[in-house]
């Protein structure tokens, strides 16, 4: 592989500007940079996540959708190209199934908790619906793919159930909301 960055800092986003993958800059305040910026924390929060004690179809699987994340991030940076596969919404499909169909139904609303584990997913599923807000946003600005709003959407879900396996992998109850507490 060539060298990417022979240098760090360029002094070229001093002015309030950034340059996408395609040559052209834009405003550091443009939705296009805030999405990227969105789906580059959520990739992070996978890092953090993936720092955890996980199962090793877990661990596979998060990787896997870092990679997905990269790609997503590139796609932004180069509005007109497309990595994204619709495939890939798919695999989440599947393994969302797979990970739901081990759980027991949920009766009650859950809040974020039990394991370390399950905490920091349940942080990344609010990053992910963020990132998925602001790429609903940039979508109504400026057209992005229909595979990458359907992929935050059903990877906002698979975490959801992550968290819930997770708990269980760690031999804790998901944590339920007590509409009862008052102070």
């Amino acid at each position: 592989m060539a060298n990417r960055l022979s240098r760090i800092y360029t002094r070229t986003g001093d002015a309030g500007t950034t340059g996408l993958g395609d040559g052209s800059r834009v405003s550091k305040s443009d939705l296009r940079v805030q999405a990227m910026g969105e789906v580059d924390e959520l990739n992070a929060v996978f890092g953090m996540l993936l720092a955890e004690d996980l199962p090793e179809d877990v661990r596979d699987s998060l990787q896997a959708i870092q990679h997905d994340l990269f790609d997503m991030g590139g796609e932004l940076s180069m509005p007109g190209h497309h990595f994204m596969q619709a495939g890939r919404v798919a695999v989440l499909e599947q393994t969302l199934d797979g990970w739901n169909a081990e759980l027991s139904p949920l009766k009650e609303f859950i809040l974020p908790g039990g394991s370390r584990a399950a905490a920091v997913c349940h942080l990344a599923r609010t990053v992910c619906r963020r990132a998925e807000r602001v790429l609903h946003a940039l979508h109504a600005q400026s057209p992005v793919t229909a595979v990458n709003l359907q992929y935050l959407n059903r990877l906002s879900d698979l975490l959801f159930v992550l968290c819930r396996t997770l708990n269980r992998h760690a031999g804790l109850p998901d944590v339920l909301w007590n509409n009862q507490h008052k102070l």
